[in-house]
């Protein structure tokens, strides 16, 4: 009993084919989370050829004011 379903490691190239054509769920899915890594290596410097600078980072404290601070004056309970 021969299976129509080429295996893999012994027709890449075929397999591809026919996973496209009978599950392109999967085919799709192996094509763009195989693109993912190679993203990671290629867009930095792309971005950085095409002059992208990376915005200055958002402040996590608020900065403490030099000197006496004013006491606030007309907030007494009575």
């Amino acid at each position: 009993m021969a299976s129509t379903q080429p295996f893999f490691f012994q027709q890449p190239l075929r397999y591809l084919r026919w996973i496209s054509i009978n599950k392109p769920a999967y085919f799709y899915s192996i094509v763009i989370g195989s693109i993912g890594p190679v993203m990671v290596f290629t867009v930095p410097p792309i971005r950085r050829y095409l002059g992208y600078e990376r915005s200055p980072r958002i402040p996590q404290t608020y900065p403490i004011p030099r000197g006496p601070r004013p006491r606030p004056s007309g907030f007494e309970d009575e």
